[in-house]
């Protein structure tokens, strides 16, 4: 009798530390772990955020940029961080999907490793080609590379990631061949499709509106399920011939797993309010994203339907890195 008493106390007094705990968090700075350089999509909506929760939370969110690895280093780093609701992680699909599908030995386990907070934004990925090519719509692109079979090249932001991954299913659905020419980020695959020296890339709407708009660059499909306000007159890819087609990057916040459930409850309430503010929807449609907050069990169901996605894309492409 004495000893169940003592575990009930225990329970009680644990349940009370806890409640107690959350209530007084955030006592001190809290980082956020931004798994790529300074500037990228993933950086300017980590500190979008990360400066909201500090005006609502009354702490500094401090943004930690550790790029390298294509996001291996910084989703190291949150792995094996104390799971106090200090450390969190500004992951994507691909860290947290397309990674896992194509490396074999990475450090950490995507799903075992990371305690989901919420979704924050998603940014639909645009196909883009140099204006000399004798294309106006997907359809013709098709037809072109079609008539072409390994003659015309497409850049990617390096091997396994959503943009190369992304192009091999477009390759499949379509049945065209075209030569992957993988770079270390999308910048310079889009710099190198201006020049003419590629056919085609991936880019997001954020980088690549000021190019099309200068005719720099002709876009041909947008991968959302819609078109975009910021580019009405290009249509989606799945209406443009390619039912159901949909590429994107997404970006949510994580924790490290064991993070007290009533931190990350917390933490995503609090992000959620960030991005039901006008002011913080309108920032993010500016940037050619649409604010997307979500429960924990929604994001991990997200990342779990990517990673199914990409696994059957890099098994099927025979696209495996140690």
């Amino acid at each position: 009798m004495h000893a169940r008493i003592s575990i009930a106390l225990f329970a009680v007094a644990a349940f009370f530390g806890s409640a107690s705990w959350a209530q007084s968090y955030p006592s001190k700075p809290v980082r956020i772990v931004v798994p790529f350089s300074a500037g990228g999509g993933t950086d300017i909506f980590a500190r979008l955020i990360g400066r909201k929760l500090q005006d609502n939370l009354g702490q500094p969110f401090v943004i930690d940029n550790r790029a390298g690895g294509s996001g291996i280093i910084g989703l190291g780093i949150v792995a094996r961080a104390s799971p106090d609701g200090y450390t969190l992680l500004m992951g994507t699909n691909g860290t947290q999907a397309s990674n896992p599908a194509v490396y074999s030995n990475l450090p950490y386990d995507t799903l075992k490793d990371f305690a989901s907070i919420s979704l924050i934004a998603d940014s639909p990925f645009i196909l883009l080609v140099n204006p000399s090519l004798p294309v106006a719509s997907v359809k013709d692109l098709i037809e072109y590379a079609k008539a072409r079979p390994g003659q015309l090249s497409y850049g990617s932001s390096g091997v396994e990631q959503s943009s190369h991954l992304g192009f091999e299913l477009f390759n499949r659905l379509t049945g065209i061949k075209a030569i992957h020419v993988p770079f270390k980020g999308l910048p310079p695959a889009t710099a190198e499709t201006m020049a003419g020296n590629l056919t085609m890339t991936w880019d997001t709407i954020t980088a690549s509106a000021p190019h099309i708009r200068a005719k720099k660059l002709r876009a041909l499909g947008i991968g959302s399920a819609q078109r975009s306000p910021l580019l009405l007159e290009v249509p989606t890819i799945s209406e443009s011939g390619i039912p159901g087609f949909q590429l994107s990057s997404w970006y949510a916040m994580l924790a490290p797993a064991g993070t007290p459930p009533e931190i990350v409850r917390l933490l995503q309430r609090e992000i959620v309010k960030v991005l039901e503010d006008p002011e913080v929807r309108e920032r993010f449609a500016a940037l050619g994203a649409e604010a997307i907050g979500s429960t924990p069990e929604e994001l991990t169901a997200t990342i779990k339907r990517d990673l199914a996605v990409w696994q059957k894309i890099a098994r099927e492409a025979n696209v495996k890195l140690e």
